[in-house]
């Protein structure tokens, strides 16, 4: 199978190229590298660096392409609160490219990376796929965007699709230090580094956090058997785990302890996220979830693994986006 991951040189994307060729599989990269790192991307991988709003750069990329995995976007919330027209161009008008692209290529299969971000201000928890939906930041609009039109593309033209809704995904690869920076890399970033650790809020913001190496095997199994859904579906395992407890964990792990430093709650942040979990069984009956204390060790041991710890800017503090 020939795959094409965008955003393959980011922290998701790399570690399912990883996986990919090991499986025996062909790998097309495209990245512009805006959040991505050159140094991510594999040997084995062909490396296209180009934008997904590129129209020639993804026509050369989709030649011969089977399956997409469509991973490349602007993440963060804080970052879509202070520039919302980059967000958009690059969730909501790039998977449009792609789906175009794809279509015009005759590829016919694409699955897609959406957020948990898109349930807002719904206070179900667990929350199920078919729970209402009503973003609170344009990151979470767009992403919204980007899953309907791919399941659009499934009525429309007969295109097989697949829309996970990622939760707080975690793991190796997934760097600190810069002002968007994700809260569990924040955290054992600062732990790591002797300093106190900044919370946005009282600590009490929940996450279903979510291990990166999980979330690739479901990816890769979902492009090796074509997997489509004509729903989203939530790539998560019922978890609901605080900031406090998240940094109990780290404490624990890392056999350091730090002063908390907390902060007002970050506009666009939703309180507490956990999924449903019956879609992804249903659909991949085999996998079998990591859990937290496992990943989170992961992480620490490639952390300490970093040439130098990476000084997370002060304003990155717990970003805790979907």
């Amino acid at each position: 199978m020939r795959l094409l991951i965008t955003g393959g040189a980011g922290f998701i994307g790399s570690n399912l190229a990883d996986l990919a060729l090991a499986a025996g599989h062909e790998v097309v990269i495209l990245d512009d590298l805006s959040t991505g790192r050159g140094d991510n991307v594999p040997d084995g991988a062909v490396f296209c660096h180009a934008s997904i709003l590129d129209p020639g750069a993804l026509t050369a990329a989709m030649a011969g392409i089977d399956s997409v995995v469509h991973l490349a976007a602007l993440g963060s919330v804080p970052r879509s609160i202070a520039d919302p027209l980059a967000t958009h161009e690059a969730n909501a008008t790039g998977t449009l490219r792609i789906l175009e692209a794809a279509r015009a290529a005759d590829v016919g299969h694409v699955v897609l990376s959406s957020s948990s971000s898109v349930y807002g201000a719904n206070p179900a928890l667990p929350k199920n796929e078919r729970e209402w939906v009503r973003p609170l930041s344009p990151y979470a609009v767009s992403k919204l965007a980007a899953e309907q039109y791919t399941l659009a593309y499934q009525t429309s033209y007969g295109m097989d699709t697949l829309a996970f809704r990622f939760f707080n995904v975690y793991g190796p690869r997934q760097h600190a230090g810069h002002v968007y920076a994700a809260v569990i890399p924040t955290f054992i970033d600062q732990l790591l580094g002797g300093d106190p650790l900044t919370v946005n809020g009282d600590g009490s913001t929940s996450r279903d956090f979510t291990y990166v190496g999980t979330v690739c095997r479901v990816l890769l199994d979902a492009v090796e058997r074509r997997v489509a859904h004509d729903e989203p579906v939530n790539l998560a395992f019922g978890t609901n785990t605080s900031l406090l407890a998240l940094i109990a964990e780290l404490e624990a792990i890392t056999g350091s302890h730090a002063e908390r430093v907390h902060r007002p709650a970050r506009p666009g942040d939703v309180p507490h996220s956990q999924a449903a979990n019956a879609s992804l069984r249903r659909l991949f009956p085999g996998v079998d979830a990591v859990p937290l204390r496992d990943g989170l060790a992961e992480t620490v041991a490639w952390f300490r693994t970093l040439p130098g710890l990476e000084r997370t800017l002060a304003s990155s503090a717990s970003g805790t986006d979907g």
